[in-house]
């Protein structure tokens, strides 16, 4: 039996099992040991898309269109074919600008606009509230009906008291509350919240599990299957039209303007812009992404119409809201536990998108709205204090309370005129509004500022004319005429039939006239108003992100002056006095300074401390900040075109030159040939012949003792025959390798040794030789052990030489590790911009005298026919030379009977420790000598 107390604790329980893994996955994240630098739990964190419309809605608008609930679904899975060309850019730009909102992102490429980015938060805040309002109708029917347990009684629609006397304000305020808990407990810079995605990972399997567990339920328990549905449901007359490409599944305007509105929903959708763009930590998981979010959205909808129809059928002449079928035919069956599941399956899909949403909308809300009225208004002299960090806490907590009381009060107002689906398609119109400046900004220089402003102001009074005034009429909250005689009686201005355009239906009545709206203004303003510096400039930025690097990519366009102690404490105050020191030592070390105040206030130093204040108040306030502690020289539109042109020039060149030289290369490398080689060995040969050809008389007399002997005794015993061969064999096994390392190293001393370098990940290799030795260890008895990072920069080398290098140097470690108890410890570590290597063990250790001697070539050289010292040759001259190429080093530490330590470094390029946060557990280790 479900009663209000166990209801209450599961609902409770749940959530509290949610922030815990929030709060697990962001002490994780403290540590640099992130649990969502996983593709998967990416993808699944995509699933906030699924919320409690579609957990209850779909079933809703089955009920009565019948396949008419896929173009909500079909547009997402259209999208996501194109996420490599679009999403790729998107997430790209957003890193390179530390972007942390859409209205971020959209004030950023016009210019750094705060004029934009707050029109953008009050579309976005406008536009959002039904759709939070949807989650908050849901929460509140589906808790009422669950109470009424075991009868299925609908919830009383004439409303409560507002506010205190109604269930759902509170219902609101637990949801601020917990949002707080998930998102705003500390400010963080980057935005990125990890433990909240692990969170949302996690809610999206719950509310599939749940969903799929009524479907089968309904399925295959109350009915026999899916044929059995179908049937039964084809004998009704009423039934039988929904099984056919009928009614609103045939108007093929609506399933058009639908799949357009959910295509631009999973882009542009805060929420999805929060999970797809701004929480992402690797650009490759889209590869994922691509495929496994399509599935889940197949997987999630493929008991729609069983469930629907099994509702029509066991609830006949429309006594049960359709909506509600998810709840009500476990509950109509008795079946507590199940019902129970489903109605924390709902409650997962709504609180997940409460929660991300009002994060979004409140970071927007606090950066591009707040802040830049607050930072005008000199009276408040903010930019005195010297910690601003709290005020940006409780401006987003405060956000974050307003956006669910607007919610509450839309839910209040309009939301029981709507289904469910309804509602959502009021919001999906909204922020539709912003495909235009986005795509047309990451694809088009010609995009303005002025044309995106005009473009966003007329369609959202567009939408708000023709859809949100009429959710409100329809309530009884603006008169009635208002949608049957138009504004003012002008029956043109009829907001459903807008200049006299009938046939379609609300949605996409709406979706025409506030695209053609925006449209028409951004192109047509954009070509009449010439852009400006700024404008040119970030448009440069962004439509050529993928053909830019990383690193500061704006500095290319700031002139002036600035004071390295200025720029510091103006960070400080937003980002606190630690982290803002942390940040600048992090930058002074990339750029091969020795502390922060040797580093030179350039325009790269500019641009990385504007963008990481942008990170914490927006990029617009961002520029306005650091204006006011630096002297800038601002530049001319015609500056500006010749910074592009020359770069662009710059970058055709350098490719020319590029391809240029592989040519000239190839070509000489073909006119070489054989005979350069030989040139290059004849150099080495007097070197070659002093050293080796005493080591060599010997190994070849026992080859020539040994065949002479066998030759001369034919009838030689059979295990005598074996020694000698196999005597001989080993002894022409050695020569074979000598021969082979000397060449190998007179190619490589005479340049003329074949580099074939590319971007490489240094863990792949380590694990590749780890492989490939393994049999080895296995053989000694040999513990193994390794300690690798989850991620490591890539660096810029030739992956067979690293290869060579790594398998000589745990060959060597095998060698001096011939005991009982012989462990070779394997790390990868970071230390002074270099990516570290180490290979331990604790063998019989190295003496002192012996420690040069091992990387010396000729010396070597006799050591590898003699085998002394033990485990040495010439494989590590030919492995220090290859890691010198790379510009590393290679040395060893060793104590005779205390195990020996080989370690190298690689160069790791400057900037990438952004893109990828090594683990700290990885060895750091004694410092190169």
């Amino acid at each position: 039996m479900l009663t209000a107390p166990i209801i209450v604790f599961a609902s409770f329980a749940y959530v509290g099992l949610l922030f815990a893994i929030a709060y697990y996955g962001d002490k994780r994240a403290d540590a640099g040991r992130s649990i969502i630098a996983n593709p998967y739990i990416y993808a699944l964190s995509l699933a906030v898309y699924c919320t409690s419309w579609t957990f209850y809605g779909s079933v809703g608008r089955a009920a009565s269109t019948g396949i008419g609930f896929l173009p909500i679904y079909l547009g997402p899975t259209l999208m996501a074919a194109l996420w490599w060309y679009v999403m790729l850019k998107i997430i790209r730009i957003s890193k390179q600008n530390r972007i942390t909102s859409i209205a971020d992102f959209i004030a950023s490429r016009y210019g750094k606009s705060q004029v934009l980015g707050g029109l953008v938060t009050i579309i976005a805040v406008v536009g959002i509230i039904p759709y939070i309002a949807l989650q908050l109708k849901a929460i509140s029917n589906t808790f009422s009906i669950v109470l009424q347990y075991p009868q299925v009684v609908m919830p009383d629609k004439q409303g409560a008291p507002l506010f205190l006397g109604d269930n759902t304000f509170y219902i609101a305020m637990l949801l601020a509350a917990f949002t707080i808990l998930f998102g705003t407990r500390h400010l963080d810079a980057t935005e990125r919240h990890e433990g909240l995605v692990a969170a949302i990972a996690f809610e999206s399997v719950v509310k599939l599990l749940a969903f799929i567990a009524v479907g089968l339920f309904v399925t295959f328990a109350m009915y026999d299957g899916f044929d059995d549905i179908f049937s039964r449901a084809g004998q009704v007359t009423e039934l039988s039209a929904l099984l056919t490409v009928g009614g609103d599944s045939g108007n093929y305007t609506a399933w058009a303007s639908l799949t357009f509105l959910s295509m631009a929903a999973i882009m542009f959708l805060p929420r999805q812009f929060q999970v797809a763009v701004v929480e992402n930590v690797d650009e490759r998981h889209l590869n994922k992404a691509l495929w496994l979010f399509p599935l889940y959205l197949l997987a999630i909808n493929i008991f729609v119409l069983p469930i629907a129809f099994g509702g029509l059928l066991h609830f006949p002449g429309g006594s049960v809201d359709a909506d509600t079928f998810v709840l009500t035919l476990p509950i109509s069956e008795q079946q507590p536990w199940l019902a129970l599941f489903a109605f924390i399956g709902g409650l997962s899909a709504a609180t997940g998108m409460v929660i991300v949403e009002t994060i979004a909308l409140s970071t927007m809300v606090c950066n591009d709205l707040v802040m830049p009225l607050l930072l005008r208004m000199k009276a408040l002299r903010l930019t005195e204090r010297r910690d601003l960090s709290g005020l940006l806490l409780g401006i987003r907590r405060g956000a974050i309370v307003l956006i669910l009381v607007l919610g509450y009060l839309y839910f209040y107002l309009a939301g029981e005129a709507y289904a469910l689906v309804s509602i959502g398609l009021i919001s999906f119109s909204a922020v539709a509004q912003f495909a235009p400046a986005i795509i047309g900004g990451i694809y088009w220089k010609g995009g303005t500022r002025s044309g995106a402003v005009c473009g966003l102001a007329a369609g959202f009074l567009v939408w708000a004319y023709t859809l949100l005034l009429p959710s409100f009429a329809k309530s009884g909250w603006l008169p009635i005429t208002f949608l049957s005689h138009g504004l003012f009686g002008t029956e043109l201005l009829r907001p459903q039939q807008l200049f006299g355009l009938y046939g379609l239906d609300d949605i996409t009545h709406c979706l025409f006239w506030s695209m053609l709206a925006n449209i028409g203004c951004y192109i047509g303003v954009s070509l009449i108003k010439r852009p400006s510096a700024a404008e040119h400039g970030q448009a440069t930025v962004f439509v050529d992100a993928l053909n830019h690097p990383a690193a500061a990519p704006g500095s290319r366009f700031w002139r002036g002056s600035a004071s390295v102690e200025d720029l510091l404490a103006l960070l400080g105050r937003f980002l606190g006095p630690e982290r803002a020191r942390e940040s600048f030592s992090a930058y002074a070390r990339s750029r091969g300074a020795k502390s922060v105040e040797a580093l030179a206030a350039d325009a790269n130093l500019v641009h990385y401390a504007e963008s990481l204040l942008a990170g914490a108040i927006g990029s617009a306030s961002a520029r306005v900040m650091v204006a006011s502690v630096v002297e800038e020289e601002p530049l001319g539109l015609d500056e500006v075109m010749n910074i592009i042109d020359e770069a662009s020039q710059v970058l055709a060149y350098s490719r020319q030159l590029e391809h240029k030289s592989r040519e000239l290369e190839a070509a000489t490398n073909e006119l070489r040939g054989a005979n350069q080689r030989l040139q290059d060995l004849d150099r080495l040969k007097d070197d070659f012949i002093s050293t080796v050809t005493h080591e060599l008389r010997t190994p070849l007399t026992s080859i020539r003792a040994f065949s002479e002997i066998l030759n001369d005794n034919p009838r030689l015993e059979d295990g005598q025959r074996a020694k000698f061969l196999g005597i001989i064999i080993k002894e022409s096994e050695r020569l074979t390798r000598l021969i082979n390392q000397v060449l190998d190293l007179a190619k490589i001393e005479s340049g003329n040794a074949e580099w074939n370098t590319s971007d490489i990940d240094l863990r792949e290799v380590i694990e590749d030789a780890i492989t490939a030795v393994s049999q080895l260890f296995k053989e000694g008895n040999i513990e193994l052990k390794v300690q690798l990072p989850r991620q490591a920069p890539q660096i810029v080398a030739d992956r067979d030489r690293l290869m060579q290098v790594m398998l000589n140097l745990l060959s060597n470690a095998a060698k001096f590790c011939e005991r009982p108890d012989g462990i070779v410890i394997v790390t990868l570590g970071r230390q002074d911009g270099f990516l570290r290597v180490d290979v331990t063990d604790n063998g019989i250790g190295i003496r002192p005298a012996d420690q040069a001697l091992i990387f010396d070539k000729f010396r070597q050289v006799g050591d590898t026919l003699t085998q002394k010292p033990k485990g040495s040759g010439l494989g590590l001259a030919i492995s220090r030379q290859i890691i010198d190429h790379f510009g590393g080093r290679l040395w060893v530490t060793s104590q005779p009977g205390a195990g020996s330590t080989f370690s190298f470094t690689v160069p790791v390029m400057p900037g990438a420790w952004a893109a990828v946060a090594l683990e700290a557990s990885a060895v750091q280790g004694p410092r190169a000598p």
